[in-house]
């Protein structure tokens, strides 16, 4: 039986692509299994709930009761895979509580696996945040997301030592349609026939890459 993935999109640091990974995941788990349950912690617009109304909850971790609203339903094991599109406002606090009610035990206990997916920067802040995480979370557990739209050059090296989810980049207009809200990946690859365009290997390869990560995270949790 496998159990019920995580995804927590996350990093210290604003405009840095996280709400795209979200998007990105959100839409994979929905081809792959017909659904999937996302949250956007998030104080920037356009967001996620405004690219995928369906499937979306707004949720804060400004205090106990909005908290609980997001923490509770993570460590269910329910088979809906869950995405969070945490704002960089929120990083702290929301891994803060995580340490402190003990959530990766708890994720253990209750057949959940969470997959922690860094969005990589070169400042001192992300290498302080994600040195914090690397110790918090369990080996295998925290991913490094290259997006290589924002970073251009190569990881920093204690970001490249473990598991890495490389994002190529896209020319610019390719970028801005894909940032359109009425925009689909999954809808793209059922409308667009040609799979020799861009856009269509870039989708493709990234769902490949997202669905490798998924079998990886199951594979390595603790039964």
């Amino acid at each position: 039986m496998l159990a019920t993935p995580i995804y927590i999109i996350c990093s210290p640091s604003p405009q840095v692509g996280k709400t795209l990974v979200a998007r990105l995941v959100s839409e994979f788990l929905v081809l792959k299994n017909g659904t999937a349950l996302s949250f956007d912690v998030n104080l920037r617009e356009p967001s996620l709930l405004d690219y995928l109304p369906h499937i979306t909850e707004t949720a804060d971790v400004i205090d106990t009761y909005g908290k609980v609203q997001l923490i509770d339903p993570l460590v269910v094991h329910d088979r809906v895979a869950k995405v969070i599109d945490l704002g960089f406002h929120a990083f702290d606090e929301f891994f803060k509580t995580c340490e402190e009610i003990r959530f990766m035990k708890e994720t253990v206990r209750h057949y959940v696996v969470p997959i922690i997916l860094f969005i990589a920067g070169t400042d001192r802040v992300s290498w302080r945040s994600y040195e914090m995480l690397r110790r918090q979370t369990p080996p295998g557990a925290l991913v490094t997301v290259h997006n290589e739209f924002v970073l251009r050059g190569p990881l920093p090296d204690i970001m490249d030592d473990g598991p890495v989810l490389r994002i190529p980049a896209l020319p610019r207009f390719l970028k801005a349609y894909i940032d359109r809200l009425s925009f689909s990946f999954t809808g793209y690859l059922r409308n667009e026939k040609d799979w020799s365009t861009e856009l269509h290997q870039w989708i493709r390869g990234n769902y490949t890459l997202l669905r490798d990560l998924e079998m990886t995270a199951q594979i390595r949790r603790p039964y």
